[in-house]
């Protein structure tokens, strides 16, 4: 019988992590990416244990693939400097079978990509369409011949047409009030040890540290959507160049790069969840399925999730007598992942709300239950996330 064969729109992490995962199952798969080449620039993204675990299952070493740092702690911080909470990563890996790591998220996609067979996939080809009225999807590409399929993944992103034109009368994205800025930066020389985020009147600042000696750097602020500033480095250091050490040293450094490599966007979640995160033969996966606030790092985590459950639930190439069809996986599907992304995709903008505030009483409240929380019981809260990864049975 000839091997199945996925459709996966957008080489993404969560579109290429699914193409690899269904790959390994003795899927055909060709990946359909509109971009020209995957992205040699860009920024970080951090990979908590319930991800690794993830792509464990398939058997990616993220650490051996794309290089990786573990801070020696993590925490939040005043503008001042001064520990509101934190945790050693040690504690961490003691708790949960591995610290999170970072990895440069261009060098990370890159080792996915290299791990699937050539010609998989095929840059400058826009999926458009979706026809699944025959009962077997067809895939139309902008530029291309069509592609019939098995199964179609939408890893289309945010603003996943696939997901528009499926689901009409979902309400879309919800702004969350904030614009965010990103880059990476060189800075061995620094050698900060830690991994933070510093929270001060509508306002953020992240700092984690990769395995080359370059440092991921976020920022976020209360904005209308659409604001930009001429210069985005001049931006930063106007609205963070007062705050702790190491942060000024490091907007030094952002000061040399082009303006083009600091990246601006505004940030938005998915309004409400979706009815389900399948329709026929099609299924959604990460921010087409569930767009979230980078507030808990979970976003390109769970995306990792939804592809590797994703492939454990349909058919294996050996599989080809089994009885469960491709519609019967795909609600197992949304059974299985539904409901865990929701529950994070509103976690994250509560903790979201609690990092933009402005008011001043409201802030120093917010600071003082952060620091009076203990260590253990902060950890303890995390358990749902970083223990939640498992394969249905």
């Amino acid at each position: 019988m000839p091997k199945r064969h996925a459709v996966v729109a957008g080489a993404g992490i969560g579109g290429l992590t699914a193409a690899l995962a269904l790959h390994r199952r003795g899927w055909h798969v060709t990946v359909c990416e509109r971009a020209p080449e995957l992205p040699t620039t860009g920024a970080g993204i951090g990979l908590a244990p319930n991800a690794l675990r993830a792509l464990d299952a398939i058997g990616v070493d993220a650490a051996h693939a794309a290089g990786s740092a573990t801070a020696t702690t993590m925490g939040v911080r005043r503008p001042d400097g001064r520990w509101l909470t934190r945790t050693a990563t040690a504690d961490m890996a003691a708790r949960y079978g591995t610290p999170p790591i970072a990895v440069p998220r261009p060098a990370f996609t890159a080792a996915l990509a290299a791990a699937l067979p050539p010609e998989t996939i095929r840059y400058g080809t826009a999926v458009t369409a979706v026809d699944d009225t025959a009962g077997r999807p067809t895939v139309r590409t902008a530029n291309g011949p069509d592609l019939p399929a098995d199964l179609v993944v939408a890893a289309d992103g945010i603003h996943s047409p696939l997901r528009r034109a499926y689901f009409p009368a979902h309400p879309g994205l919800h702004y969350i009030g904030e614009t965010a800025w990103r880059t990476l930066v060189d800075a061995p020389d620094l050698r900060i040890p830690a991994m933070s985020e510093t929270w001060g009147r509508g306002e953020r600042f992240g700092i984690t540290p990769l395995s080359d000696g370059r440092f991921y750097l976020y920022a976020t602020a209360v904005a209308p959507p659409g604001t930009r500033s001429a210069d985005p480095r001049a931006e930063l250091r106007h609205r963070f160049g007062s705050w702790h050490d190491p942060i000024p040293a490091l907007l030094d450094r952002v000061q040399r790069l082009a303006p083009a490599d600091v990246l601006q966007n505004d940030l938005h979640d998915l309004a409400a969840p979706l009815p389900r995160l399948h329709h026929g033969s099609i299924a959604w996966v990460g921010d087409a399925a569930h767009a979230m606030a980078p507030n808990l790092g979970q976003g390109g985590c769970q995306a990792i999730e939804d592809a590797v459950v994703l492939a454990h639930l349909l058919p294996a190439e050996h599989d080809t007598h089994t009885p469960t069809s491709i519609p019967t996986a795909l609600a197992a599907y949304t059974a299985a992942r539904r409901d865990r992304t929701n529950a994070i995709r509103l976690r994250a903008r509560r903790v979201g709300r609690l990092g933009a505030l402005r008011n001043p009483l409201a802030v120093a409240a917010r600071d003082l239950t952060v620091q009076a929380t203990p260590t253990p019981l902060a950890l303890r809260g995390m358990d749902d996330l970083f223990n939640g990864f498992h394969l249905p049975r």
